[in-house]
């Protein structure tokens, strides 16, 4: 098995945001990153970049941290207990985009890098992210688009890799108390160590580097479409799913908050305006009730859906 090297996969973290920045401005049109350096009392820090109020992204954030420690939070070890005691560096960049327009669907990506060692033994590693789309009307042409863009950045690893991990982020972006997904999916691992390091590293570079090339299409065919204040309405309500999953179940944000991480960058990923409504329905029919049934199922979009 090749050695983990740290400083490669803290080297391409930090050029990725920098590229994904980038584009992303590039797609706004108006908006500008602002940047906030921040370091963690216990170990490292990272570099947190906000756009807000731009000409398409009403607040889209891109993080990268680097944070060590003593010792493995609860969230970590939750299914390798053999780890808990030992010292640990984690980074990554996680993202997350929350356009103005309904018709612009909100997209989340991620990629990170854990290393747990303890002096006498081999120190134990792992890749996880991936990427996920939450439309708000559904556009089957964008979904496809979605997924084929992931299935393409697999493909090189083998046939099995982009169906198991789209499998994973159904599973995983699941709102268990809602009983509903929370988008259309997309791609997600964890724990990744085999075959070994340099095939593993990259694959997440295949991820990391696939994101814009999923996300920036749909944006430009989506950013002018007309919309009213019910397309509003119903898209600050259903951020409200959004924050739900966020703060119950999302395994970044509780690691982040259980290593001590700086509460202002973790909380990043939550949208600036959102609506919740007591035991609201979709009037059937319309194109709110379509992305209930159409929409939030699992779909084997990269298919055709």
């Amino acid at each position: 098995m090749s050695q983990p090297d740290v400083e490669a996969v803290k080297s391409y973290l930090m050029d990725l945001q920098d590229r994904i920045c980038a584009g992303l401005e590039a797609l706004d049109g108006e908006g500008r990153f602002v940047e906030d350096d921040w370091d963690r009392e216990g170990g490292g820090g990272g570099r947190t970049r906000v756009l807000a109020e731009g000409g398409v992204f009403e607040q889209a954030g891109v993080n990268f941290s680097h944070v060590f420690g003593n010792e493995l939070p609860p969230s970590a070890t939750a299914a390798r207990p053999e780890l808990a005691g030992r010292g640990f560096q984690a980074m990554g960049v996680s993202l997350v985009i929350h356009p103005r327009n309904p018709h612009v669907p909100t997209s989340h990506a991620n990629v990170r890098f854990f290393i747990a060692e303890r002096e006498g033994a081999e120190p134990v590693w792992w890749f996880g992210g991936g990427y996920d789309l939450t439309p708000y009307y559904g556009y089957e042409e964008d979904c496809i688009h979605w997924h084929r863009t992931a299935r393409d950045a697999c493909a090189p690893f083998g046939p099995d890799w982009y169906p198991r991990y789209k499998k994973w982020c159904d599973e995983y972006f699941f709102i268990r108390h809602r009983n509903e997904p929370r988008g259309v999916g997309g791609l997600f691992f964890d724990d990744l160590s085999e075959p070994d390091f340099d095939t593993a590293f990259r694959f997440l570079q295949a991820v990391g580097d696939s994101y814009l090339q999923a996300y920036g299409p749909i944006v430009e065919r989506r950013r002018e479409t007309p919309w009213s204040e019910r397309e509003r309405d119903f898209q600050l309500y259903r951020r409200g799913r959004y924050v739900e999953f966020n703060l119950v179940y999302d395994r970044g944000t509780l690691f982040g908050l259980q290593t001590g991480g700086r509460t202002e960058s973790i909380l990043m990923s939550l949208p600036p305006l959102v609506r919740w409504r007591y035991n609201w329905q979709p009037e059937p029919g319309t194109p709110e009730a379509r992305l209930y049934s159409d929409f939030l199922r699992p779909r084997d979009w990269a298919e055709g859906g």
